[in-house]
């Protein structure tokens, strides 16, 4: 017969001290994990403004992205993107206008926050993209209306709404003015506002009345204001991701399309709309107006071709919501898109120039009208603030 030394209740005691102590050492453990990546993220963000004051980093994504911004999100999507540039540089003008028609001259505005600039180009189509107005009030858009009704020598005159211009939509007017309806109407002095609209313009073309054509050229002309979720319940025309509004609402013989929200990966910092932008495939309208994104200013030529959707499949593919920094830095597939796109734009440069000639191409122009000089709140200055493109 043995006898234990041991009380029967110290081995349940020894293994309850045990138990206490390992969750004890997990609870120490897990508090200095804690303290460890609290701290790891305060000198992150302590860097991020010591390189953003030093002007090496952007402060916000509404900024132009430094260089250093770029190799961190992606140095595949830099280089890809300058090469991408590079060749649609080589290609030439997208198209020209018709040889024997009268050329329609359109001038293209975005972005004036109730500011004038101070030089209007002569032409015959006048488009604004959106942000008439700084507050969005019946005062500041019946004001900015006055005046773009006052420019002279246009045929027509079309303007889409923005998310600042909170007046016309009803569900950010009422919420902007504490619940009260605003009963006055807009005096549009011969504007044409779009807002999911087509309308059909005619403007006089001198050369085919020689052809017995009836001396017309007619443009149709889409316009909407919506745009992605970027503020408040204040903001105008906004939608969420999830619910985009685009797919089959443009028609297809829309010939200038008018939008507030740019199409992804083009003028925009990628802040665009990757739904508005297979819509612009789906119809592919010669000329594209936008704005919205301030430092996107510019133009910019589309051949809806395959270097093109390498290019965006490339910037579709970096920009997803779950790709982190190494699945972005080391992308394989994304690297195949780089590739297809330096091979199938250098084969439409020796195409363009070696076989079909310098009037061989028959593109389209995306044009980010923003006349603000970034996020300033100045305008910009000099002869090409304003974008004037002839169809």
């Amino acid at each position: 017969m043995v006898l234990s030394l041991v009380p029967p209740n110290m081995s349940s005691n020894m293994t309850n001290l045990t138990s206490t102590l390992y969750l004890n050492l997990l609870t120490l453990l897990s508090n200095l994990l804690s303290h460890l990546s609290s701290l790891l993220f305060s000198l992150l963000s302590l860097l991020h403004t010591l390189l953003t004051l030093l002007g090496l980093t952007r402060p916000n994504q509404w900024e132009p992205p430094t260089l250093l911004d770029s190799l961190l999100y992606s140095p595949l999507l830099y280089l890809t993107t300058k090469t991408y540039h590079i060749l649609l540089f080589l290609r030439g003008h997208p198209f020209h206008p018709p040889p024997h028609h009268s050329r329609i001259r359109v001038v293209c505005l975005s972005d004036t926050h109730s500011l004038r600039p101070p030089r209007i180009p002569k032409g015959d189509l006048l488009l604004h993209a959106g942000d008439l107005s700084a507050t969005g009030t019946f005062d500041d858009l019946q004001d900015q209306i006055n005046w773009l009704s006052s420019l002279e020598g246009f045929k027509h005159k079309v303007v889409v709404a923005g998310n600042h211009d909170c007046f016309l939509d009803s569900e950010s007017s009422i919420h902007r003015s504490g619940g009260s309806k605003e009963k006055r109407k807009l005096d549009w002095k011969g504007l044409v506002w779009l807002q999911d609209e087509l309308t059909t313009l005619e403007f006089d073309d001198d050369d085919r009345e020689e052809e017995g054509g009836g001396g017309r050229r007619k443009l149709n002309v889409f316009g909407s204001g919506w745009i992605r979720r970027c503020g408040g319940d204040d903001f105008a025309f906004q939608y969420e991701d999830e619910r985009p509004p685009w797919e089959e609402r443009v028609p297809v013989e829309t010939d200038v399309l008018v939008t507030h929200c740019p199409p992804k990966g083009h003028r925009d910092l990628l802040l665009g709309c990757p739904s508005l932008l297979a819509e612009v495939w789906r119809v592919k309208p010669k000329l594209h107006v936008f704005g919205h994104v301030h430092h996107g200013a510019g133009v910019e030529s589309v051949f809806f071709d395959e270097c093109q959707a390498a290019y965006e499949s490339l910037v579709l593919r970096t920009a997803a919501v779950e790709r982190s920094m190494l699945k972005r830095w080391f992308d394989l597939q994304g690297l195949k898109h780089a590739l297809n796109v330096l091979r199938y734009g250098l084969q439409s440069v020796l195409w363009k120039w070696i076989m079909a000639g310098p009037g061989s191409n028959n593109g389209g122009v995306l044009v980010n009208a923003g006349v603000m000089k970034g996020n300033t709140g100045r305008l910009r200055k000099g002869r090409g603030a304003v974008k004037v493109v002839d169809l």
